[in-house]
């Protein structure tokens, strides 16, 4: 049963860590259709010769001459509690969104929206049907109401607003709720000639610099998500052709990263009857040049149900306090695993002892003693019952020799698991009982794992002198040496069976687990260490508790010879048999 146990826990890992470790994400294939790609213009650059249909310029700017717009590209800056953004009039758009609680490799505050694109669309730019009325929005220079906006204490709304002398009219409105930094809700309209056009929001290239970064072995880039019918749809690059466009009634949808979400958030109050939501998703791919990576992103536009209708849209942190406070269907954007159900308290524990402690470091320290406080009885029974098996394995070894010239398809083979049985009910001993409270502690130790490894509350948090991310891996190794060292320690001291070949093969583990954590987030690599020092101080206990181990020896088969034929019989009857 031992080796059963064995087998499992070896598995259990692979599950873990295989898709990470020997399953790298594969590079973005190149899409069936043309992606989009973004390029600089070239310094210096001769003009193109001046075509025949340029004369026509000069009347077309008469015809769509500004009547109300911005004197220059004006930019606006609107800062909340936790968010520093910058509006530009061209276009109405969204130029800049830094979040001030976190920070790039730089120490800076962290840029959500792309900087190194020249010439991509920008988050809120607005397009129509017609490519030529779309062009206009694009270029034109909005009027905005007001220089800058400070949000604190209550909700705020800035406007911008064009007009020219072609009929083109577009207004935006976008609201600010302090109660929620992240959010943006949207009121736009567009209309020609009187006649209202039904425009897409546009969100161009979404999530930071392209360039995928974190302390996982395998952290996805930005990926197109939706929620529809109860179910989270992530799509793999690979798979974008077959979801370009996406229609239907969502709960939220949107790109995402390991991190971070930017998302269209439907209002729960809808009307029933609403039209569906229309998404497009388009891949940007940049080549790289020079020294320069190759960069990834998702761009992706929507067109609400309705013109003029409000649209509220998430841009910031996948935190599960601040997703479940905007609507409770979004926390599904955290990839927490097929343990949801045991993750999420994890998480909400973490964070409660956080509150007191003030360092995550720490907080899982103390989590992981509660965590192993908790498991103590079924751990404890699961050493008593090894303890016993372990004790019983010379025997057992005895019966599997009497029978091991047997084929497996033997009927004799049977009275062996019958002396087996018997054995095990002679001492008491149950092999499952060793196995059963160990693997009931596994969903704990994947969700534990699960949580450590998505929660954005251990990015870029410190614990102690040189580990400055928890979410990153521990830049000298020393975490996972040292869990490697009492994972060995926690081996020696585990009853093992007499097998020799499992012997050695329990005693490879520890190197095994040690290779595995080397780039693990070093808050997990904690988690595993202080679970190994705290398993290590209760089999000491159970040792302790228990006594010497009982040995239940077998005598040689040389020794166990026939009785002799008066042997046994008492001194009547040898009387009578004389």
């Amino acid at each position: 049963m031992q080796r059963q146990f064995l087998i499992a826990i070896i598995l259990s890992f692979l599950v873990i860590y295989g898709w990470q470790a020997l399953f790298p994400p594969p590079q973005p294939p190149k899409p069936a259709a043309e992606p989009q790609k973004v390029t600089a213009e070239p310094s210096g650059k001769a003009a193109p010769p001046v075509q025949p249909q340029a004369i026509a310029a000069p009347v077309e700017a008469e015809v769509n001459k500004p009547l109300l717009a911005a004197s220059n590209d004006e930019k606006v800056v609107v800062e909340t509690t936790k968010v520093k953004a910058i509006f530009t009039a061209r276009g109405g758009a969204l130029a800049s969104w830094r979040l001030k609680d976190y920070r790039d490799g730089l120490n800076e505050e962290l840029e959500l929206i792309p900087q190194n694109l020249p010439g991509a669309a920008r988050p809120f730019m607005l397009e129509v049907d017609d490519p030529a009325v779309s062009a206009r929005l694009k270029d034109a220079l909005f009027k905005p109401d007001r220089a800058a906006l400070d949000v604190r204490g209550s909700m705020e709304t800035l406007a911008f607003e064009f007009r020219d002398s072609g009929g083109l009219t577009a207004r935006k409105e976008f609201t600010f709720d302090p109660a929620h930094p992240y959010n943006i809700t949207l009121t736009s309209s567009v209309t020609l000639n009187g006649s209202a056009l039904q425009p897409t929001v546009v969100w161009g290239p979404a999530l930071g610099t392209g360039v995928v970064h974190g302390g996982m072995g395998y952290a996805p880039p930005p990926q197109p998500i939706f929620y529809r019918d109860g179910k989270v749809k992530r799509v793999a690059i690979k798979e974008i052709e077959s979801h370009r466009r996406e229609q239907g009634a969502f709960g939220f949808a949107g790109v995402d990263d390991h991190y971070f979400l930017s998302a269209v958030i439907p209002s729960t109050a809808a009307a029933p009857n609403a039209a569906p939501l229309d998404l497009r998703f388009d891949p940007v791919l940049v080549a790289a040049q020079g020294d320069a990576p190759a960069l990834q992103f998702i761009s992706w536009s929507v067109k609400p149900g309705a013109p003029g209708e409000r649209t509220d849209f998430f841009f910031g942190p996948k935190d599960f306090t601040i997703l479940q406070a905007i609507k409770p269907d979004v926390v599904r954007a955290i990839d927490f695993g097929m343990f949801d159900v045991i993750v999420v308290p994890l998480l909400r524990a973490l964070k409660w002892v956080n509150g007191y402690v003030h360092n995550y470091g720490w907080s899982i320290i103390a989590l992981t003693v509660i965590i192993n406080l908790v498991m103590f009885p079924l751990r404890h029974k699961s050493a008593v019952s090894m303890r016993k098996m372990a004790a019983l394995q010379p025997e057992m070894k005895a019966i599997q020799d009497r029978y091991a010239k047997m084929k497996m398809t033997d009927p004799g083979r049977q009275k062996m698991n019958e002396e087996v049985m018997a054995l095990y009910k002679r001492h008491g001993a149950n092999p499952a009982a060793g196995c059963v409270p160990m693997l009931l502690t596994l969903p704990v130790l994947i969700a534990f794992y699960s949580m450590l490894s998505v929660a954005i509350e251990l990015r870029g948090a410190p614990f102690i002198g040189w580990i400055k991310d928890l979410s990153a891996h521990d830049p000298y190794f020393v975490t996972p040496v040292l869990m490697g060292v009492t994972q060995f320690v926690q081996t020696r001291m585990t009853p093992m069976g007499g097998d020799p070949m499992q012997q050695k093969m329990m005693q490879f583990m520890p190197l095994m687990f040690a290779g595995m954590m080397l780039y693990m987030p070093s808050g997990l690599v904690l988690y595993w260490t202080v679970s190994n020092i705290w398993t290590i101080g209760q089999q000491a206990i159970t040792n302790r508790l228990l006594g010497p181990a009982p040995q239940h020896t077998v005598r040689p088969p040389a020794e166990r010879q026939l009785k002799p034929a008066g042997a046994g019989r008492s001194p009547q009857a040898a009387k009578e048999r004389k």
